[in-house]
């Protein structure tokens, strides 16, 4: 097996939404010229610090990204600083924190025309001409919002772009069990403490506000097994 398709079965395993910065990295496949070494340094970064976020590792988290932004600085190109930017946004929004992306913010005049419109499809703010733009698994969820339609979650196979899309759907004010449920169960089944603390949290106020004392009780238990598990 040869190493590039080796690189390309990992990267498919590591979720759509972290490849941004690989497709740049795998262009040292076939008889393409190798990455450069920032390339590589800022893809793999970008990738642990990602999975450090969603996994609540707040240091690890932390000094990952700044190792990404580092690497994107050597180009001087601030479309790329924007890109690494983004994906940390998407973490965000599969997590329900909602901050606007300041980070992004600071670099989006420069970002390329994909990168705008994924930035507004995180923020809920569609334009119909951005969809087209979208990376694929969000299309559909993108024009499902737009037309006031009911998106089709469990359809995305990859867990982080079915987490970013429910946090997206979920912004739009498309609240329902059935939404809840996916987000709580999709975070679960990767071990995503971050987000899943988030999905619970929400979805024991719909239980308390449904008055169902018995669910309320049950994500109780889960929260306080969760709470004892995250990193300190």
């Amino acid at each position: 097996m040869s190493i590039c398709f080796k690189r390309n079965m990992a990267l498919a395993q590591s979720g759509k939404a972290l490849a941004a910065i690989a497709v740049i990295a795998l262009a040292a496949c076939g008889n393409q010229p190798p990455a450069p070494d920032w390339a590589l340094s800022a893809e793999a970064a970008a990738q642990k610090a990602s999975v450090a976020y969603l996994q609540g590792q707040q240091r690890v988290e932390a000094l990952q990204w700044q190792k990404a932004r580092d690497a994107v600085a050597s180009t001087g190109r601030p479309d790329l600083a924007a890109r690494v930017e983004l994906m940390r946004c998407a973490a965000q929004v599969a997590s329900l924190e909602w901050d606007n992306c300041p980070g992004y913010a600071a670099w989006a005049q420069d970002a390329a025309r994909p990168e705008q419109a994924y930035a507004r499809y995180l923020q809920a703010q569609l334009e119909m001409a951005d969809i087209a733009q979208l990376p694929e698994p969000q299309r559909a969820v993108a024009s499902a919002i737009a037309t006031s339609g009911t998106p089709a979650l469990a359809d995305i196979k990859d867990p982080l772009s079915r987490l970013v899309a429910a946090g997206v759907v979920l912004r739009a004010g498309g609240a329902t069990p059935q939404l809840l449920k996916l987000g709580v169960d999709t975070a679960s089944a990767q071990g995503w403490r971050r987000p899943l603390m988030a999905w619970l949290l929400l979805q024991r106020k719909a239980a308390q506000q449904a008055g169902d004392v018995e669910e309320a009780a049950a994500i109780d238990r889960r929260l306080k097994l969760l709470d004892a598990t995250l990193p300190r």
